[in-house]
């Protein structure tokens, strides 16, 4: 089960990281925030029960700082899609 948990948070790191590099994400989108704060949270809790302190110390900031960025820019406008037409 442990297995699953960190493949999981794996793939949602990795996801928010090539949405980054394709430029289909920026580090103040919340869809890059919140597959960073899942993913990372995710590999906390995996770190946490296999005792792992390098990585609770690292998975744990990674959450923290992915929430705080989320918290940060809860007020921001979401990014306009390509194509979208401007409100009236």
């Amino acid at each position: 089960m442990l297995q699953i948990a960190s493949l999981i948070g794996a793939a949602l790191i990795l996801l928010a990281f090539v949405g980054a590099q394709t430029e289909r994400m920026t580090p103040r989108d919340r869809s890059y925030n919140l597959l960073n704060a899942l993913g990372a949270g995710l590999l906390t809790g995996v770190a946490i029960v296999d005792q792992r302190a390098g990585f609770v110390l690292l998975e744990g900031t990674w959450t923290a700082l992915s929430l705080w960025a989320l918290w940060r820019h809860r007020d921001a406008e979401p990014a306009a899609q390509p194509g979208a037409q401007p409100p009236r």
